[in-house]
This record gives C-alpha cells, structure tokens and sequence, in this order.
C-alpha cells in the first residue's frame, strides 16, 4: 500500500503537465490563427512606404507568408522546446527582444501577486474572526469594489490621487541605461493597479473558504472546546482552505499578466506591453507568440503547483 502513494501522485502530476501542455499548444495555435485573420500582414505593415509590388512579394517570401499557417506554427513549435522563439519580423530573434522587457513584466506580475496574496489572507482572515460583523460586512463590500473596475479605471484613479493631486508618486517611468525603472517609487502606481482588483478578488475567495471550513464539524467541535478564534483559524480552517486559495491565487497570475499588459502601456513601465502592442500592429506572429508562450508557461507553471497542492490536500483528506 505504501508502495502505490508517490506512483499514484506520478500520474497525477504527469496528467496535470500533460493537460497544461496541451491548453498551452492550443492558445498558441489561436494566437496564430488570430494573427492570420487580421487586415495585413507583417510584409505590409513592417514595410517602408511607396515600396513596389514586387518588393512586397518578395518581402513575403523572406518572411515566409507565403506558406500555409499551419506548416508556420508547426515549423515554429518545433524551435520552441530549444527556447527558440523565431525571429521577429524587422529580423531580431524574439528571445532578444524578450530579454529586457519580459523580466521587468515578471518582477511587476511578482510584486502584484505577493502584495494580493499577503493583503487577501489578511482581510479574509479578519472578515472570518468577526462573521457577520461590521467588519466582515466592510471587508467585503470594499473587495467586491475593488474588483469591480478594470485596471484600466484603477489606474487612472491612483494617477489621479498619488501622482497628480498629491504629488507622491511619479506619474510616468523614467527607463535607466540597464532598461529597469531609474528608482522604485516608480514601480508603486503599476504595483497597485494591478493588485488591488486582485486583493478585491481573492479576498472574496479567502472569505468564502474559510466560511466553508468554518461549517466543517471538526471546526464546530473546536469551537464548542473554546479554543481562541486565532488558534481555530491558523490549525483548523485555513489548511482544509488552501486548495480552494491556491486555485485563486495561480488564476490572479493570469489575469496579472493580462492587466500588465494595459497598466504597463499607461505608466510607461518597461515590460511587455509595449513589445506586445508593436507585435500586433506589425502583425508580427512570431513575437506575439513568443510573448504569448513566455506568458502562458509562467501562468502555467503556477496553475500546475496550485494543483498540485489541491490533489496532495484532497488526498490527505481522504486517507
């Protein structure tokens, strides 16, 4: 019986790989097929103009767009587990172009996830110690408005507050010679645009697992022992609530890396968002799946560890 555990948790781990693999070949075949179905193409778009027909033509067959779509993606898949990304359409390798921007997105995504993750569990820990409560009350009416405007909204308001009427904080990021922001002050407004939402939302889902844990007999029985609340929450409810976090946390990093991409290009902060921008307006299919694929392999490296941490939790339970 011993020996069946870690084989039985192999295969789960290696289905869970396999299903994020496969989600993640798909999204990238879309960017492809997406790409191909706007007006243009890299040929045009990345041309000087007055250029003559003929140069067009032979542009095209330089860039390969002349070839079906799918032998594209598929010739491009085949560099992608080497870590080649193809070469952008003004003739750079992607990886080159991703080399600075890409970290700069990462450390804000990274920042942004720690900050809503630390001010969830504290807010949903606090709504759950007072149920009912003013508090819990406040709490969550203040997540459901945090979440409810987009990052776009969000931003302007903090511009508005800390940048414009106080002075705080920069408005704009001013680049150093090592493409990283010139002073941290200038990283605050694209943090918090982009964790509050996300504060507002994993609030909720903190509150609400814990609120599902809180029911749990073993709970009740604490409880009905008088042990103090704190003591109930940290041993009692907040581990059978991790699984249902950890899911809430790793879907936050998607959509982090979503709003990034529209908080960057506001703030003037060094990441991909204005690499991703200039892609699509180029209709430049190699760098915007090159975004696309660094993007999703983060998103999927923490959806896996986050299920991962559910089955391992669920399986405990069980035994």
């Amino acid at each position: 019986m011993q020996e069946r555990v870690p084989a039985s948790a192999v295969g789960r781990v290696a289905r869970q790989v396999a299903r994020r693999l496969v989600m993640l070949v798909v999204l990238l075949a879309g960017v492809f097929a997406a790409i191909e179905l706007l007006p243009g193409d890299a040929a045009g778009a990345t041309s000087d103009r007055g250029v003559t027909s003929a140069d067009l033509a032979a542009r095209r067959t330089a860039l390969g767009l002349d070839r079906p779509v799918t032998e594209r993606f598929l010739d491009w898949m085949t560099g992608l587990p080497t870590g080649d990304l193809g070469t952008t359409a003004r003739g750079q390798h992607v990886t080159d172009v991703l080399a600075g921007p890409f970290p700069n997105t990462l450390l804000l995504g990274t920042l942004a996830l720690a900050l809503s993750t630390v001010g969830a569990l504290a807010l949903g820990s606090w709504a759950t110690l007072r149920p009912g409560g003013r508090t819990d009350r406040a709490i969550d009416a203040l997540s459901t408005a945090a979440f409810a405007p987009p990052e776009f909204v969000v931003s302007v308001a903090l511009l508005l507050l800390l940048s414009q009427w106080t002075g705080w904080l920069p408005a704009v990021t001013l680049t150093g010679p090592d493409g990283r922001p010139e002073s941290w002050t200038m990283i605050v407004l694209p943090l918090l645009s982009l964790a509050i939402p996300q504060i507002g939302w994993n609030t909720r889902i903190v509150r609400g697992a814990l609120a599902d844990q809180a029911a749990l007999p073993h709970v009740q029985a604490a409880i009905l022992d008088g042990l103090p609340r704190r003591r109930i929450l940290s041993h009692h409810m907040l581990p059978g609530a991790l699984p249902a976090i950890a899911v809430g946390i790793a879907t936050s990093a998607g959509m982090l890396l979503g709003g990034a991409v529209v908080v960057e290009t506001l703030f003037n902060y060094p990441g991909i968002g204005a690499i991703l921008a200039g892609a699509i307006t180029d209709r430049d299919t190699p760098l915007v799946a090159g975004v696309v694929a660094a993007a999703g392999a983060a998103i999927s490296l923490l959806l896996l560890i986050a299920d991962l941490v559910r089955t391992t939790t669920l399986g405990e339970e069980r035994r």
